[in-house]
């Protein structure tokens, strides 16, 4: 069952307005697309997370305005980083028959044998490009890294694209690495000691004490 987010018209855009409407539990937007048009509205916060949690970033539903349904995305959010709550959203009016372009996240599958052996797993990019008719679009792209070994990597062409859509990303861009361990540098040795744990050498003789240079200028004259 498609989803449907409703939505009213906002025709006051000043800034003391927008306040008011977020205070009020709505959040302000923006629909736009090459047949729809731009329209500034308003959806509320609730319905939007509720919304955004069903169908996923990259996720088709309908935005309803005016009696009249769009098969929409959302294709940008802003948040509030101290609140960690949307201020503002863009919707995407779609053409369900053109492909487009949308970033989506990479999500890694299992433990990599590098890693069992001390290695680093280091994560180079996060989301990737692809370019797909609306519905084809995959909420994720699952890397798994199991069979990967230190100095191993996984790049771009190495994928196996189990859907509907291409991914526009260089072919030789590195996605995942397995680092080797990080060797820990040794300490300095303490207390007199080499770093294999020895006594230190000294000028004295084994088992003679320091002589101080009056008692050496004694024996001299003796």
């Amino acid at each position: 069952m498609t989803t449907v987010l409703e939505a009213a018209k906002r025709g006051d855009r000043r800034g003391s307005r927008l306040t008011k409407i977020r205070e009020q539990g709505h959040v302000p937007g923006v629909v736009y697309g090459k047949a729809f048009g731009n329209e500034s509205v308003t959806v509320d916060e609730i319905a939007l997370t509720k919304t955004l949690r069903e169908n996923g970033k990259n996720g088709v539903f309908k935005l309803a305005l005016e009696g009249e349904q769009t098969d929409v995305i959302v294709y940008d959010l802003q948040m509030d980083s101290i609140k960690g709550e949307i201020v503002h959203v863009d919707f995407y009016a779609l053409d369900m028959k053109s492909e487009l372009d949308a970033d989506v996240p990479v999500v890694t599958s299992g433990e990599s044998a590098g890693v069992k052996d001390g290695g680093v797993l280091q994560q180079a990019v996060y989301e990737l490009s692809v370019k797909a008719l609306p519905n084809d679009i995959p909420e994720n792209i699952e890397v798994d890294v199991s069979n990967l070994e230190v100095n191993d990597s996984i790049q771009v062409k190495d994928l196996e694209v189990e859907g509907k859509y291409t991914i526009n990303n260089d072919p030789e861009e590195v996605i995942i690495s397995i680092l080797p361990p990080t060797e820990e540098p040794e300490e300095p040795g303490l207390g007199g000691e080499t770093e294999e744990g020895a006594p230190a050498l000294v000028d004295a003789e084994e088992g003679d004490e320091a002589k101080t240079p009056e008692e050496e200028a004694k024996e001299k004259e003796e």
